[in-house]
């Protein structure tokens, strides 16, 4: 694919130079006293695309890939390598304004508009008399810094090596690397990770010395070319009623890496592509409308939607895959353009109106828009997983650790799909994103008063609509049309960050959630196309306030299924000890009173209605997750006791690992081994540690990639499953879990990291190409 060439295969011995104590602050001129340093560069031509970025990617891109990498430095394309760093983080839940935003592609176009934005030059500029020495780039020192202060020979960093998420960030300019360096000698590039090697070194600096010059990328295909003018085609028809859909398809395919199946000749990664709003129509350059939001006033009278080549690296954090299909226009003319209704004027962007979308797209049948989301499901979640709200530990703790999510039957007549209910509650349902990205923070009673009326109005729906005519049965929940894998996922939240998986995965979820179409959509414009990462801390206070009534919204929808006599039970356990006033309030006022019609035939219904689910959704769902290549029977079942266990051991354990298994067919396969951590509940957005039940803690291991964040890398054989599993339950404490890294474990500081690191990503290419990005090591612990 354009800008990601694949991986190099080689494996390169990592050399060890000596150690500087780390209290030594002498001054150091890092370029004479480093012998591996060749200033002379290598005559013959280092191509950017082909040699420079691959190196970047598998050294740098595993850091310095996403809006939130540090110094918001991002190596993932030539463009974000010339942006370069800037000193304030994206991140900064506490400022009182909201903050200009800095995308890559979007926000700057050209070195000086972005220097104007505050970012400082990585990689030489040169003076005004452009005779600046290029080894005097920022690039270069922090390399040779870590060249001249390689990592302690010890199996963990010392404390100096800050790795908190939120730690404060050094962002030295050119000129005050010197200053940097005498304080903090160690933190040399890779940050907290080893050196790279002799050779990889020096094809940068032989880069640099060129001129630190991009190469042509590989041009587009004659099928790609003729794909791009296609569904550009498709995207910009002129009559209203087309415009409206675009606009809706736009509006939840903005973040989507985009491609063409059809025009894919060989098993390579596609080529990737992200839809824009544009002031040009096809045929013309395309002129990007940058608005925070994509519902934000374009001030252009016409709006035209461009397809633009993925520029970047791609990161598994942010990978989203969405396929343009001949099935998939198929698709979208029987839900949006066969029915009959007509589309008299087109809705303005006014943000109280643009930021709803039961008001924005009134005249689009409901069950098609519900039809679209829950066709792609998996993306549709993933995109406030993948998203930029999803990050952070304040951020997430409105979800549970573990839950299922299914969806309402789209064939039902359910009061989500009546017009005229819809039009009644529209007039109930507002989202935070109306009050812009410089909000106040919202009193949790105005947002609740919403939502109980919203639910209030459905319940009189059902009671004098639906009641005796539509049962209570797991016919309510969607079956897949018993062949789209989207039809049931897992969430895994890993404290500070998240995963969305296709199928019902582990053994117990904490809870489960029913999604309809309204809070299915509301999910995605209060926590995807309405969040702004840059707004002030209102707007985001508010976005968390308000997910904690739609969570409860499903769990209410799930609870429904349940014996009428068992469901406050089962919301008791969910929500133990001292609740916030918001549960409070939404509880009191749930009043789906109906009795269920599922025929329960043991004392414990909530464990054998998780099991009727699965059969009920059996020949539609994903597979992926519940087979074990590579291993014979006695290690899965091995497993499969480790996902029963509960109690300290997974506790101790960090939330999201990686294990990479040599299988008996002598092939390499990822595992995640996840950890869930128990509340008594998660009703309150502080004091996280006070209603932890780490006796309770569970554990999921199975095959593939369920997090993008690993905090621990382990590498085993598949006859030391047995052994690795057994060592995981006899963890109690912290010198166990120590003992089991040294057996199992790649920690930051091993020789043999990066070789690691290669094998684990070329092996994740291997198996999910269309998936494949390279995962992030900022959360990786040192333990």
């Amino acid at each position: 694919m354009m800008r990601l060439p694949a991986l190099l295969t080689s494996l390169h011995v990592l050399v060890t130079l000596p150690t500087v104590a780390e209290s030594d602050t002498r001054e150091t001129d890092i370029s004479t006293t480093t012998p591996y340093l060749n200033p002379e560069p290598n005559q013959s031509k280092v191509d950017f695309q082909q040699q420079i970025q691959p190196l970047l990617d598998k050294r740098c891109v595993v850091c310095h890939g996403c809006y939130d990498a540090p110094c918001q430095l991002k190596l993932g394309s030539y463009e974000g390598i010339t942006r370069g760093a800037n000193k304030d983080p994206v991140y900064q839940g506490e400022r009182i304004l909201a903050a200009e935003p800095t995308r890559l592609f979007e926000d700057a176009q050209t070195t000086e508009q972005w220097r104007d934005m505050d970012f400082h030059p990585v990689v030489n500029e040169g003076n005004k008399e452009g005779k600046r020495d290029p080894l005097q780039s920022l690039l270069v020192k922090m390399l040779e810094q870590k060249r001249a202060h390689p990592l302690p020979e010890s199996k963990k960093l010392p404390d100096s090596f800050k790795l908190s998420l939120n730690r404060s960030l050094q962002c030295p300019t050119e000129d005050e690397h010197k200053k940097y360096l005498k304080k903090n000698p160690l933190w040399g590039m890779p940050y907290a990770l080893p050196a790279i090697t002799d050779t990889e070194h020096q094809l940068i600096i032989d880069w640099i010395t060129a001129g630190a010059a991009d190469s042509r990328a590989e041009p587009l295909s004659k099928s790609l070319l003729n794909k791009i003018d296609e569904w550009e085609k498709y995207f910009n028809q002129d009559s209203n009623k087309a415009q409206l859909i675009n606009r809706y398809l736009y509006e939840h395919l903005f973040l989507a890496h985009l491609y063409f199946p059809e025009a894919e000749t060989d098993d390579s990664q596609p080529s990737f592509f992200r839809l824009y709003r544009s002031k040009t129509p096809p045929g013309q350059p395309v002129d990007i409308i940058a608005t925070r939001r994509p519902f934000d006033d374009p001030e252009v009278d016409r709006v035209y939607y461009r397809l633009v080549p993925l520029q970047e690296t791609l990161v598994d954090k942010l990978h989203m895959p969405f396929a343009l299909t001949k099935e998939r226009k198929s698709k979208w003319q029987g839900w949006f353009y066969q029915p009959d209704y007509q589309v008299d004027k087109l809705p303005g962007y006014q943000p109280e109106n643009a930021s709803n979308p039961f008001i924005t797209f009134a005249a689009l049948p409901s069950d098609a828009r519900y039809r679209f989301m829950i066709d792609e499901a998996q993306y549709s979640i993933m995109q406030f997983i993948k998203g930029a709200v999803c990050r952070g530990q304040i951020a997430l703790n409105v979800i549970n650790d573990h839950f299922w999510v299914v969806f309402a039957n789209p064939d039902i007549d359910l009061p989500e799909y009546d017009e005229v209910f819809m039009e009644k509650a529209r007039a109930t349902i507002e989202l935070p994103a109306e009050a812009d990205s410089n909000a106040l923070p919202t009193s949790w009673l105005a947002y609740a008063r919403s939502e109980r009326e919203y639910l209030d109005s459905k319940a009189e729906y059902i009671k004098d609509h639906l009641e005796g005519q539509v049962p209570v049965t797991l016919d309510l929940i969607w079956d897949g049309d018993g062949n789209n894998d989207n039809v049931a996922l897992t969430i895994f939240r890993h404290f500070d960050a998240a995963t969305v998986v296709k199928g019902l995965v582990g053994e117990k979820p904490q809870t489960a959630w029913v999604v309809s179409y309204p809070l299915f959509e509301r999910i995605h414009y209060l926590l995807v196309a309405g969040y702004d990462v840059y707004g002030n801390v209102g707007h985001q206070l508010n976005s968390r306030m308000y997910m904690d009534f739609l969570r409860m919204e499903g769990e209410t929808s799930f609870l429904s299924l349940l014996p009428k006599a068992d469901r406050k039970t089962v919301r008791e356990q969910w929500y133990r000890g001292s609740i916030s006033p918001v549960e409070k309030y939404i509880q009191n006022g749930s009043n789906f009173a109906h009795e269920t019609h599922i025929n329960y035939q043991t004392s414990e219904p909530l464990p054998e209605l998780l099991s009727m689910i699965k059969d009920h959704i059996s020949e539609a769902q994903s597979k992926a997750h519940s087979i074990y290549p590579g291993l014979e029977d006695k290690a899965i079942s091995d497993i499969q006791a480790l996902n029963r266990s509960v109690g300290i051991a997974a506790s101790i354990l960090p939330q999201a690992s990686l294990v990479l298994v040599q299988g008996n067919d002598n092939k390499p396969y990822i595992y995640s081994l996840l950890s869930h951590n128990a509340y008594t509940n998660i009703s309150h957005m502080f004091d996280e540690k006070g209603r932890r039940r780490p006796n309770e803690d569970s554990l999921t291991m199975a095959h593939g990639v369920m997090t993008s964040h690993p905090n621990a890398l382990f590498k085993i054989d598949h006859t030391e499953v047995a052994e690795f599993t057994q060592m995981i339950g006899q963890i109690e404490d912290e010198s166990d879990y120590e003992k089991f890294m040294d057996k199992f474990g790649i920690r930051r500081t091993d020789n043999a990291f990066w070789t690691f690191s290669d094998e684990l990503h070329q092996t994740y290419q291997r198996q999910a190409i269309i998936n494949f990005g390279y995962f992030d090591y900022n959360r990786l612990e040192n333990r």
